[in-house]
């Protein structure tokens, strides 16, 4: 399956772990994943030599492209609910998860879209579980 994983770069850091435990597992399990290096230390020297409209027709490109999005929003991120909102009007199933105890915006735990679920987890191992069910769902 091709999925787009969605996470903070710029908004903070400090879920990288589960980042990248999230796109370790989508790979090992041979799923494709264009994103996969924003799980890296290094994104944001890789992002910063590209201009804002390469980034923005990149990452429409890749949303239009993907069978479904997984994002991980525990960090507010203006870019991650824009991909998010792409993913669920082009009617691709989307997975929003978040570490227990963060805020996360209304209108992402309010979006009664039928695509959408809205899970929060606990550590790096759970948050990969439940990516995994969720593809495991959709099979």
């Amino acid at each position: 399956m091709n999925i787009y994983f969605s996470c903070s770069i710029t908004g903070g850091r400090k879920d990288e772990e589960v980042y990248q435990a999230l796109v370790d597992s989508l790979l090992l399990d041979r799923h494709e994943v264009p994103t996969a290096h924003l799980s890296r230390p290094d994104v944001l020297e890789l992002e910063a030599v590209m201009p804002a409209r390469e980034v923005y027709q990149r990452d429409s490109t890749w949303v239009k492209a993907c069978d479904i999005l997984i994002a991980e929003v525990s960090t507010p991120s203006h870019g991650v609910g824009y991909e998010i909102a792409m993913a669920l009007i082009s009617g691709k199933p989307v997975l929003c998860l978040y570490r227990t105890g963060c805020k996360v915006s209304k209108m992402i735990v309010g979006n009664t879209s039928p695509g959408l679920k809205v899970v929060q987890y606990d550590t790096a191992d759970q948050a990969v579980s439940l990516a995994r069910s969720f593809l495991a769902e959709l099979d």
